[in-house]
């Protein structure tokens, strides 16, 4: 998202008047976890609430202003939800049969990928920061969850070989962090289910698990049990084709050797 500032405007501004999270929360008559989302970029004032931190701080039409620049600025819709699963997520498996998926994207790669469709430069530019976030909000956090990535190996030979070395020595790179787990489906696999497109399963604290399936149009996060039910099976079934972690390391280290 472009870098409105106003995570960080919100926060000087509370402590410029000697407001606690919980005080502001209390005054504008919503969650403390509410005040904390708005000053760590996670979510975007609403405009009544906008207007009510202008009032609070005395800030004229400020926030209001930043708030309506923030939200021109989210991803779509149908997108919104997927990154707070995410950051909520004990374990992620993934499985993305043409590219490399998302957050273990280089940013070189990630905007090779974003340029590749039909989005403006400024679109491109957007899904990109919020990328970069999503992967920092992953891994960078204390304990990260425990992720498992499937990526076909024709996904990982589309782009320049300048574009390709880097990505294919950072996915390397990548595969020998303790939590990470990274699996390439071998050409030498031939047709196999889940090729259609991308499928991300997240299982969440307390035992609940969450699929997200994308296609051309839009993408959709399932909750319903039966649905993600089958969704694991398919998953089984993609992962019965991959090459063990050990495997995967060699041919991408491979790979890149030979670019």
């Amino acid at each position: 998202m472009r870098n409105t500032g106003l995570p960080k405007i919100i926060k000087v501004l509370r402590s410029t008047h000697g407001v606690t999270q919980e005080r502001l929360a209390e005054r504008l008559r919503v969650s403390t976890s509410l005040i904390a989302k708005f000053e760590t970029a996670r979510l975007v004032p609403m405009p009544d609430t906008a207007k009510n931190l202008d009032e609070v701080f005395g800030s004229g039409d400020l926030i209001q202003e930043l708030a309506t620049d923030a939200r021109k600025a989210l991803p779509p819709e149908w997108f919104q939800a997927w990154p707070e699963i995410e950051l909520e997520a004990v374990s992620l498996r993934w499985h993305e049969p043409n590219y490399v998926p998302g957050l273990l994207q280089t940013e070189e790669y990630a905007r090779a990928v974003l340029n590749s469709g039909l989005l403006s430069p400024e679109e491109a530019e957007d899904g990109l920061a919020l990328r970069m976030q999503r992967q920092a909000a992953v891994f960078d956090r204390e304990k990260p969850p425990v992720c498992t990535f499937i990526i076909d190996e024709l996904g990982l030979m589309r782009g320049s070989p300048t574009l390709m070395k880097p990505q294919l020595e950072k996915l390397a790179e990548w595969s020998t962090r303790q939590r990470i787990f990274i699996h390439v489906v071998p050409r030498s696999a031939g047709l196999y289910v889940g090729q259609t497109g991308p499928l991300i399963l997240a299982a969440l604290p307390g035992g609940g698990e969450t699929a997200y399936l994308e296609d051309q149009a839009a993408g959709r996060v399932i909750a319903d049990p039966d649905q993600v039910a089958a969704m694991v099976r398919v998953w089984d079934a993609i992962r019965s084709v991959a090459l063990p972690r050990d495997m995967s390391r060699d041919l991408i280290v491979r790979m890149a050797s030979e670019l």
